[in-house]
């Protein structure tokens, strides 16, 4: 029976590397995969998913009111699947994590969701909220703070590298614009004032 799996991290843990490393490893078998990326993650260009350390692939990019059932049914039309990828699936709609898990529940196909837990006020992301409520198995691909100690939180720099606390929670960039961090880094930038505030990293 196919799962629905979610890969969480922080930023810049390696979560787009161990897709696509995944994503070889069933092509290196005679496998067919499909990548799904959400179209509003333009940093690479539509349509492709690309990671820190220079790896690639082509993409079926989707926007959010898209039905990723009807999607993923119309390819195995075509040739059959042996396995979903989904990169940045902290932006799904709690529809599409409901469809990705009939993928895996009525096409038998398992379904790798790779994504953000919270955004940079320490909420879930719709997508990360519904993928941990429903997901069969939930991984946490680790990286670390510039402390030492485990990162599991995101700050959003200005251009100054001082840390923003409001705004619109979808904002695409890099490492230009965010930094992980771990709980008690996350709590003393979230809570600093501004006038005390030095930019990051100290």
């Amino acid at each position: 029976m196919a799962k629905l799996y979610f890969y969480y991290s922080s930023m810049n843990a390696g979560k787009s590397t161990t897709l696509l490393q995944s994503e070889y490893n069933y092509r290196e078998r005679g496998m067919h995969t499909m990548i799904l990326t959400p179209q509003l993650d333009t940093r690479y260009g539509e349509g492709s998913v690309t990671s820190r350390i220079g790896l690639s692939q082509d993409a079926y990019a989707f926007n959010q009111s898209e039905n990723l059932f009807e999607v993923v049914k119309a390819t195995i039309k075509k040739q059959p699947l042996h396995c979903i990828l989904v990169d940045e699936a902290q932006f799904l709609t709690r529809k599409q994590v409901f469809e990705l898990g009939e993928v895996a529940d009525r096409l038998d196909v398992p379904v790798l969701c790779y994504g953000l837990r919270t955004d940079f006020q320490g909420n879930l992301f719709e997508g990360s909220q519904h993928l941990l409520a429903w997901s069969d198995n939930l991984v946490e691909i680790k990286t670390i703070c510039h402390c030492g100690k485990k990162a599991t939180m995101v700050l959003r720099l200005d251009g100054a590298g001082r840390v923003i606390k409001q705004g619109e929670q979808i904002k695409i960039g890099g490492n230009d614009q965010y930094v992980a961090v771990c709980r008690k880094h996350f709590k003393e930038r979230q809570t600093q004032r501004q006038a005390d505030e030095l930019p990051f990293p100290e």
